[in-house]
């Protein structure tokens, strides 16, 4: 039985969803970094942006002045301490591999982001890693927290950042241009503060 869940793609028929990760968030974080939905590197080892060449870890290094080779524990922690979240739109969906191309795109169940914004009342900005989280995101997710009317925030309060991707798989941009443009967390956070 289907449950309310739309069906999977028939190229998908057999395969058990991918299942995302609580979010890494202390109530008091101002800035949101929402991916897509873990890839098979990060679902292995259970953490987030686990994947060697992806230059999420370096980045946020780079930026908040922590070794990027920390222990995974110690690098979200970081992140919190700078009040920034770390989660992913989608609580589960279909992928065939690793891309974020390859998320079966009606096997989708978003993340419960009403209950994630009345717990994290200080979020002022959303900052989507690559193109295809903002996509699913303001498809997915921004409808339904139009038409909720006991969330402390709205949509109207929040900043959206639109940040290139650190997938590997986004090698258009060098290391060095997309640590460029993630500098505007910083820039976010300051005003935000």
């Amino acid at each position: 039985m289907n449950r309310g869940r739309p069906a999977a793609h028939p190229d998908a028929a057999g395969l058990a969803p991918s299942i995302g990760f609580p979010p890494i968030a202390r109530a008091s974080a101002r800035l949101l970094i929402l991916g897509s939905l873990p890839g098979a590197a990060s679902l292995a080892r259970r953490q987030y942006y686990a994947q060697p060449q992806n230059s999420f870890w370096p980045i946020l290094a780079a930026l908040l002045g922590f070794d990027p080779s920390l222990p995974y524990a110690e690098r979200a922690e970081r992140l919190s301490q700078h009040h920034l979240a770390l989660w992913d739109v989608c609580r589960s969906g279909i992928r065939l591999g690793s891309l974020d191309s390859a998320i079966e795109r009606r096997s989708i169940v978003p993340n419960d982001f009403a209950a994630f914004f009345r717990a994290h009342p200080a979020l002022r900005t959303v900052a989507f890693n690559g193109r295809t989280a903002e996509s699913l995101f303001r498809s997915l997710v921004l409808p339904t927290l139009l038409t909720q009317p006991t969330l402390s925030i709205s949509a109207a309060n929040l900043r959206f950042l639109s940040l290139p991707s650190t997938s590997p798989a986004h090698a258009s941009l060098r290391f060095a241009d997309k640590l460029t443009r993630w500098r505007a967390l910083l820039d976010s956070l300051e005003e935000s503060a």
